[in-house]
């Protein structure tokens, strides 16, 4: 009977969870894609380049929408379950709710473990592959756009200007303008043209423009006379000007070359990589004081002949033993005190990158262990919240999801942000997340185990008794004398 039962809730676990998790891979992918929308729209990459993108961001996100999906789709199982009086009646029979969470418990440990393996393997190389190839789309061009009336310079070495356009594809053009900066010498070669007709060449590899009625200008400077120049025009009835579009291909960096970024590492990389900074760190501590000797020169004079005696006192020096304060004196105090403030400041500045880094590379590790344990937490919230709410569907579940992973959400923000920014430490702020909702999971798993209801409303009067608080209306009833 127990595997059965273990089978049956399984199965009702299965069909909420494959679909809330499709849900909200697909919401956060358009939530991703929209923020680098501008760089994307316009640029004619092709359908090949935009589905690697779809791919590697929505592998991106899964670390982040499992959580929320293993919360909602908790929630909606053992909401249907009691909703139906399933819950009550597989408790009536002696099973206690320990054991019923008990077959999705093991699924979501073995969510956490995979989700450990996929931030560690899948994820590094994913980022590679997007940011490399989203690096190669930002510095790829706008795709050919002439417009009416604006000068368009998007093909090195020439600017070109069209008064109007016609055609069902805006391909007749009419007051051609083109300027020749192919041989660096400004606005000296142009051609004007009545009209003309735009169409693509050899696959689309070059752009052809076949012009009509026009001439062409060509501004020689003269040898003899600087200050003179010559100049040619040449008419034409018919010119065909061809123009290569190699510089529109999506060209593609090498991926090595972003190998080193934290995002791309693995676990022992990224404590290889905290080792190495922390190394620079303290040989720049240690090398600080020497540093800094240069600019107190004046320490090494003795002018108490007490230089053996180091312990900390105070020494009164006579001043027939100090020299005189002359301005140069002054002025050489002055420029090294400022010199002194400077060397401070960039080595703080210095220093402070270092630290920086070592808490950005320490980020990302305790990122990968506390996404995984996110899955696990989640689990612990919302099944115990479903068999206490008793209510499935689309409704409640999903509003108490939304509040509890937006707290998640918020709490893992806030605490990267004050790791990063040296507010606590790194350790702690990564895994505050957790850590506040912990207690809140363990809550609700005491109360689904105690029958006790929740969003009842004897539950809230008898809460302040519970904790030990007297009642208002104890507060307010008048002393009988």
């Amino acid at each position: 009977m127990l595997k059965k039962l273990d089978k049956l809730i399984l199965k009702a676990f299965a069909g909420p969870f494959l679909l809330t998790f499709a849900v909200v891979q697909f919401i956060l992918l358009t939530h991703t894609l929209l923020k680098y929308l501008d760089d994307i729209i316009g640029k004619d990459l092709g359908t090949g380049v935009l589905l690697q993108l779809l791919f590697y961001f929505s592998v991106l996100i899964v670390p982040v929408s499992l959580p929320l999906a293993v919360l909602l789709s908790s929630l909606m199982t053992y909401g249907n379950l009691g909703e139906h009086h399933e819950l009550t009646a597989i408790k009536a029979s002696g099973i206690a709710l320990t054991r019923i969470l008990r077959p999705v418990l093991l699924l979501t440990v073995a969510l956490s473990v995979g989700a450990f393996w996929f931030n560690e393997t899948i994820v590094p190389r994913a980022n590679l592959k997007a940011y490399s190839l989203l690096w190669d789309v930002r510095q790829q061009k706008l795709a050919l756009d002439i417009r009416e009336g604006v000068f368009y310079n998007g093909i090195p070495g020439y600017t070109i200007k069209v008064d109007r356009k016609s055609g069902e594809n805006g391909d007749r053009l009419h007051g051609v303008m083109i300027y020749d900066h192919t041989q660096k010498s400004g606005n000296a070669t142009v051609m004007l043209a009545d009209s003309g007709r735009m169409f693509t060449r050899f696959n689309g590899g070059y752009l052809g423009l076949e012009l009509f009625h026009g001439h062409n200008y060509i501004e020689q400077p003269d040898a003899q006379d600087r200050a003179g120049a010559s100049f040619v025009r040449q008419g034409f009835d018919h010119n065909l000007v061809t123009f290569s579009l190699a510089s529109f291909d999506l060209g593609r960096t090498k991926e090595d070359l972003f190998k080193e970024n934290r995002m791309m590492l693995n676990i022992n990389q990224l404590h290889s990589a905290t080792d190495s900074v922390q190394k620079k760190l303290r040989v720049e501590q240690t090398q600080l004081s020497r540093q800094t000797n240069a600019y107190f020169t004046f320490l090494r004079f003795d002018t108490t002949g007490r230089a053996a005696n180091r312990r900390a006192e105070r020494l009164q020096v006579p001043a027939s033993k100090l020299a005189a304060t002359t301005a140069p004196i002054i002025q050489q105090a002055a420029n090294r005190a400022n010199n002194l403030r400077a060397f401070a400041s960039s080595t703080a500045e210095r220093l402070n990158d270092y630290a920086r880094n070592s808490a950005l590379f320490r980020i990302e590790v305790y990122r990968k262990y506390s996404q995984s344990v996110a899955v696990l937490l989640m689990f612990l919230i919302g099944a115990p919240l479903g068999s206490i709410i008793k209510k499935g569907g689309l409704g409640v579940p999903i509003l108490v999801s939304i509040l509890f992973f937006i707290i998640y959400y918020v709490l893992s923000i806030m605490g990267e942000k004050y790791g990063r920014e040296f507010v606590m430490p790194v350790g702690i702020g990564m895994w505050m997340s957790n850590l506040v909702l912990l207690p809140a999971g363990l809550f609700f798993l005491y109360q689904a185990y105690n029958d006790s209801g929740l969003l009842e409303l004897d539950f809230w009067r008898r809460l302040p008794q519970r904790l030990g608080i007297p009642s208002l209306r104890k507060i307010t009833e008048p002393v009988e004398e």
